[in-house]
């Protein structure tokens, strides 16, 4: 995880710095020093501190760190995070860096926290996607997880998901099962397979087929939903996607 952040902090800082902070370098003697804080302006969940110290270490070794506040805590408005100090042409180097993983990892930390407390009184548990910004997928899924939120697959390998496009090319839900079942055998690989479902029928094709860890019941009304959990208690998995949201996440 260390070397996937600090490759990306170093490309960041690339695309950030170009050939110079032109702006410090004009106005700011080089070897002034200064102090800078990170503030609190909303409550929330934290994230992205330990890649805030590693953006430091990576503009300047020089630059003295204190943290006062670790990823996963809950924070209040007027709350300090850390606070860093060294040469100012430094500081000023890594605050928009470090602000921008910290607030994008806080904001998903925080809103993942928000959701799963609204169904904390059930037996569900709110889970991550693909869905995620190129490249940052490591960090993301990590505030979610900050946020109390479950991490599902990390990508296109760890998991085999059928979803409609690959039923379809299949020719339905059966062959891509057995297709699957089959691939997974010649490969020596011991996956779960997730099928992705439109209607409680194909529920009812899914839990016919042997091999089957998880049904995804997509787009389901709540009523469908609730239908297709019921019947599928104590023989797979239910996932429900499409069409969520705070509004109607707890039906």
């Amino acid at each position: 995880m260390q070397k996937y952040v600090d490759d990306l902090i170093r490309r960041a800082l690339a695309e950030d710095t170009g050939d110079g902070d032109h702006s410090s370098q004009c106005v700011i003697p080089t070897q002034a020093t200064g102090q800078m804080q990170l503030l609190i302006k909303e409550a929330g969940i934290l994230a992205g501190i330990w890649v805030a110290e590693r953006v430091a270490a990576q503009v300047d070794r020089g630059l003295d760190v204190e943290v006062y506040k670790s990823d996963g805590e809950a924070v209040k408005p007027g709350d300090i995070a850390l606070k860093l100090s060294g040469r100012v042409h430094s500081l000023l180097k890594a605050e928009r860096l470090l602000l921008n993983f910290a607030q994008r990892l806080s904001g998903i930390a925080t809103t993942t926290h928000k959701l799963s407390r609204a169904i904390a009184h059930t037996p569900a548990k709110l889970l991550d996607t693909r869905k995620t910004t190129p490249t940052l997928r490591p960090l993301e899924k990590r505030a979610v997880a900050l946020g109390g939120g479950v991490n599902h697959r990390m990508g296109l390998y760890d998991m085999i998901m059928l979803k409609d496009n690959h039923i379809d090319f299949a020719g339905g839900i059966k062959p891509a099962v057995e297709n699957a079942r089959k691939y997974l055998a010649a490969k020596g690989l011991d996956l779960p397979i997730e099928v992705e479902t439109r209607n409680l029928a194909e529920l009812e094709q899914v839990l016919a087929c042997p091999g089957v860890s998880r049904v995804m019941l997509d787009n389901f009304s709540v009523t469908d939903c609730k239908r297709g959990v019921k019947r599928a208690k104590g023989q797979l998995a239910t996932e429900a996607s499409g069409g969520i949201d705070q509004h109607n996440l707890v039906a």
